[in-house]
């Protein structure tokens, strides 16, 4: 490059969450300010490299998105080291010529596990990455929280206070299911946060003999309506929800009155929430910072609220999820709730 400044790509991948805006922002204002970087967003996450789909970034272009949810690269869930039946295009190779057509010293990947995987791979074919991890699962291995879950508590544990009203006034047992994929980070802590009767998660096997003495036990003793929060990836029979097998389960062994609500894709819209905003910014700012030292192939994470970085190498292919002796189960179960 003749200008002698550090040219960086910057894209999102995998599932949208609150957030997102406030990571580019805070990669793209600190490479620009701080670092005197060059920066392109590249549009719909790794399908855009592959069609050269990029944008030069000024510092103005970067303002007000902090407060915006989902994206404004847009995203895709492409997959450029999966081989499609009848595929014969080299998809890692035309990324990496496409990336250095592009003249980028470096490549910032915002997402997930999938995302921090491909990532790794694509950080092993030579190209120089930095990984930024979000989800609202909370699921990323080797950083103690991923930007967006909070936004998803927030959102889950509102949910969860409305059914409040609606179960007590009609003295049903409401199940409601929330999302996490394999991992119950969600469902847990929204689950205490709102006042959940019943807390069922993927890491913790459940018996439903047991679930249902603790409602009708409930019920014994004057508590005419219960609350149960369920992970969607809960052990259960396959092409049926969480919320729809535990629900129609509870009303036929007790008879009592049950419904269901399955939350879904509210849990990733909308703005989000202050936590969030900051801790995507640091994440941001730090991936810059990470450039600018030219420390590639790591992904940033928070450690006992340090925000420092792991390697990429280590984080692909693992997951982080609930430990069974987490200190919210023990406080929920010194109080009552029933996990199972």
């Amino acid at each position: 490059m003749g200008t002698g400044k550090k040219r960086i790509g910057i894209l999102s991948a995998g599932g949208d969450c609150p957030g997102i805006n406030a990571a580019i922002r805070g990669v793209g204002k600190t490479a620009i300010v701080e670092y005197g970087m060059e920066v392109f967003g590249i549009a719909n996450g790794f399908s855009g490299l592959m069609n050269m789909e990029a944008t030069h970034m000024e510092e103005k272009d970067l303002s007000g998105i902090i407060t915006v949810g989902g994206t404004i690269l847009g995203t895709s869930r492409f997959k450029p080291f999966k081989v499609e039946e009848g595929e014969t295009e080299n998809k890692p190779k035309i990324i990496k010529e496409n990336y250095d057509k592009l003249g980028l010293d470096a490549l910032v990947c915002i997402g997930g596990n999938g995302t921090q995987k491909t990532a790794n791979l694509l950080s092993q074919e030579g190209l120089n990455v930095i990984g930024i991890p979000k989800t609202i699962d909370n699921d990323v291995w080797g950083t103690d929280v991923t930007f967006g879950f909070d936004s998803a508590v927030d959102i889950a544990t509102e949910a969860i206070d409305r059914l409040h009203t609606t179960a007590n006034s009609h003295k049903r047992v409401m199940v409601i299911e929330l999302m996490g994929h394999h991992a119950g980070w969600i469902t847990l802590h929204s689950g205490i946060a709102g006042g959940g009767d019943v807390i069922l998660l993927p890491e913790l096997e459940f018996d439903l003999d047991n679930v249902c003495n603790c409602l009708m036990e409930r019920s014994k003793v004057g508590k005419p309506y219960s609350i149960v929060v369920v992970a969607e990836g809960i052990e259960k029979p396959k092409k049926k929800s969480a919320a729809s097998y535990i629900g129609k389960k509870i009303q036929k062994m007790t008879g009592m009155e049950t419904r269901e609500t399955i939350l879904g894709y509210i849990q990733r819209g909308g703005s989000p929430s202050p936590q969030d905003r900051i801790l995507a910014t640091r994440y941001g700012a730090h991936a810059a910072e990470l450039i600018s030292r030219g420390e590639y192939g790591t992904m940033v994470s928070l450690k006992n609220d340090v925000i420092t970085s792991v390697p990429l190498s280590d984080v692909g292919g693992k997951l982080r999820l609930v430990n069974p002796d987490h200190y919210l189960i023990k406080q929920g179960r010194s109080m009552g709730v029933c996990f199972g």
